[in-house]
């Protein structure tokens, strides 16, 4: 994977960095990655591709209903390598299994990331409109990602792990969430992270703190 610069993100990446609300800190950040593999991608990508064949293999004796019989197909597993190699440019200090990467990943549509941007980002979205002024803080992005990736054309995964496979919350999160918008044609993936963390505790973290709706396990997609 190749991390790609773009302008239109750049603006919304600087407002995200570290938004001081008060009470609480969101950082969030937009990385656009081109999915032509360098030579170390290329070795972990066949990894996760014997990973995921082996595991497939020891589940149809074993377990006929397993959750990731769809991964036969060469397609989806294509789609979740990429989805864990991006995973692993973002935190690289994590060690991503692909067949748990893939329990936690689900396929979203546009209403439900907005959904989710409403519930986490209001009080960002309003920030916006004091400080910058235009266009919505979620107009500006959908602006940005569609010029670098096509939205209309992207399948959005949300990526929703337990707190043992959740790389953001040992920095204190109080809530967090990881969008992947992947175009096959374009053989791009750009993600959308953000977590918040409260200055009211200790150094301005609360450990192992999340909310209700974080709490929920996801269950496969189809790639």
């Amino acid at each position: 994977m190749k991390f790609l610069e773009y302008t239109p993100l750049d603006s919304l990446n600087l407002f995200l960095d570290h938004l001081n609300l008060g009470d609480c800190t969101i950082k969030g950040r937009l990385d656009a990655f081109s999915c032509k593999q360098t030579g170390t991608d290329r070795k972990l990508s066949i990894s996760l591709e014997h990973e995921i064949l082996d595991y497939l293999g020891k589940s149809s004796d074993s377990d006929p209903a397993s959750p990731v019989d769809h991964l036969a197909c060469r397609t989806s597993r294509k789609t979740l390598i990429y989805l864990v190699l991006t995973l692993g440019h973002l935190y690289p200090d994590y060690d991503f299994s692909a067949v748990k990467a893939h329990l936690f990943f689900k396929e979203e549509d546009w209403d439900g990331l907005k959904q989710i941007f409403d519930m986490y980002l209001s009080d960002a979205s309003r920030e916006w409109a004091a400080s910058i002024g235009g266009s919505s803080l979620l107009e500006s992005m959908t602006t940005a990602i569609d010029e670098v990736i096509k939205i209309k054309e992207c399948d959005i995964y949300s990526y929703n792990p337990d707190s043992d496979s959740d790389p953001l919350l040992e920095k204190g999160a109080l809530w967090s969430f990881n969008f992947f918008f992947y175009n096959r044609k374009l053989k791009r993936v750009v993600s959308f992270s953000c977590f918040c963390t409260s200055n009211l505790g200790g150094d301005g973290f609360l450990p192992n703190t999340a909310s209700d709706e974080d709490d929920d396990v996801l269950v496969d997609m189809d790639m």
